[in-house]
């Protein structure tokens, strides 16, 4: 998960709300019987460019969530946002997902589904489209679109890592 464009940030002061993406049942088969335990994904966003995402095991469902809300707050991340959407078009894969997100005008809306959708607006995008491909685990979905979304830069990052002015970026 470590990239070199990241900007991980610290949870305290933040109004962070969570996100259950997927809960499923667990099935260990022991020699007493069958063990049943809960697995719980879960994002965690402020809705102004600030995400993360954990994942939580419990034999009861309220603990797994609990865990996977504690292991989403160690790995927030910050996302560049521009106005309601985001800066360009990008395509993310984890596994045999594929993720793909697109700026979309003002109003359109987060078209998105699943798990795609609930790591969008957690971030706080509101006008999205998105197409998901190939594998539809939410694990592995939710895994490529935090891929798409460390792709994502803004004008500043690019013209500081071109080391030129902004309007040059612009401008040409």
């Amino acid at each position: 998960m470590k990239k070199k464009n990241m900007e991980f940030v610290k949870p305290g002061g933040l109004d962070l709300k969570d996100r259950l993406v997927s809960i499923q049942r667990v099935t260990k088969v022991t020699k007493g019987g069958r063990a049943f335990g809960f697995s719980a994904i879960v994002i965690v966003g402020n809705e102004e460019g600030v995400v993360g995402h954990g994942l939580g095991k419990a034999k009861e469902v309220s603990i797994a969530i609990s865990k996977a809300v504690e292991d989403a707050k160690k790995n927030l991340v910050k996302i560049p946002l521009f106005n309601s959407t985001i800066p360009h078009e990008q395509k993310g894969k984890h596994g045999g997902a594929r993720v793909y997100i697109q700026p979309a005008s003002q109003g359109t809306g987060v078209i998105a589904g699943g798990a795609v959708r609930a790591v969008l607006e957690a971030v706080g995008v509101q006008d999205v489209l998105s197409k998901s491909q190939g594998s539809s685990n939410p694990h592995n979905v939710v895994k490529a679109t935090f891929d798409a979304l460390f792709k994502l830069r803004d004008a500043n990052k690019v013209a500081q890592e071109r080391g030129i002015s902004l309007d040059k970026v612009f401008n040409g």
